[in-house]
């Protein structure tokens, strides 16, 4: 039978990856850094629960996305609501003018402008490298769903980034 992981270790390892996939679920960096060490100290806390011969990757992202569901749950019921809605968590709503040359921050932004469900499965599979099959496992949803997902965000992303470098100049030209 295989022997417990080194957790402290293998969260060290892990903390950059866990910290971007937080910062796709809660697209804030300060609301990243909260999650990433939420999600770490409860894996401490129940590291009896992890079963060896898993993927410790996923058993941590896991926590993280459950935290996160949790967290989001417990605001709502703070302000007298249900689940907040993908559009109020905070996400940097800036414009970006046509004149600007695509780059990775624009990327970036386009990705954290996709629906959460979308936004989440495309970082664990495009940015994380994380295969269909482990990203369905982490989100406990089956892999056609992934598929689907990453097909919607691929099409929505090329819609977005086609506009932001196809959108003619609104400047004047001099005379």
């Amino acid at each position: 039978m295989p022997e417990l992981p080194d957790i402290h270790g293998e969260l060290k390892r892990l903390y950059p990856r866990l910290w971007r996939f937080c910062f796709a679920l809660s697209g804030a960096k300060h609301t990243a850094e909260d999650l990433a060490q939420a999600s770490c100290l409860r894996a401490l806390e129940k590291q009896h629960q992890f079963t060896p011969g898993t993927s410790f990757d996923s058993w941590v992202f896991q926590i993280a996305r459950n935290t996160w569901i949790n967290e989001l749950r417990a605001n709502a019921i703070r302000r007298g609501g249900g689940l907040v809605p993908v559009d109020t968590v905070d996400i940097a709503d800036e414009k970006i003018s046509p004149e600007t040359n695509l780059s990775g921050s624009e990327v970036l932004l386009a990705v954290m402008g996709l629906p959460e469900a979308q936004r989440t499965t495309t970082f664990l599979v495009y940015v994380e490298g994380y295969s269909y099959k482990e990203a369905a496992d982490m989100l406990n949803i089956p892999i056609g769903t992934v598929m689907s997902r990453l097909a919607t965000s691929r099409k929505r992303l090329a819609e977005t980034l086609s506009a932001m470098t196809t959108t003619p100049s609104t400047a004047s030209a001099p005379e």
